[in-house]
């Protein structure tokens, strides 16, 4: 009986540490997701600031730096948590 108590201690320990480096992770993600969106923010708002600077220089920029099916910017507040 002792070797199984053991076993299941060891279990027990492994399972608690790999939950706690799961929730780690799960944080990091969370603030890495947080500042990816952020950063995309900031560049919407300095491409609009230089857009409205130079506009017919923004303007050639960018349609010839824009790839076919690029993807579009989503404003901080529409990704807002539910609840």
């Amino acid at each position: 009986m002792t070797l199984l108590g053991l076993v299941a201690g060891i279990a027990l320990v492994a399972a608690l540490a790999a939950l706690a480096k799961a929730r780690r992770l799960a944080a990091r993600l969370e603030r890495l997701t947080e500042s990816y969106w952020e950063l995309r923010y900031e560049h919407g708002q300095l491409r609009a600031r230089v857009n409205r600077l130079d506009p017919d220089q923004a303007a050639a920029a960018s349609e010839a730096s824009a790839p076919a099916g690029a993807t579009h910017f989503v404003p901080l507040s529409s990704l807002k948590r539910q609840g």
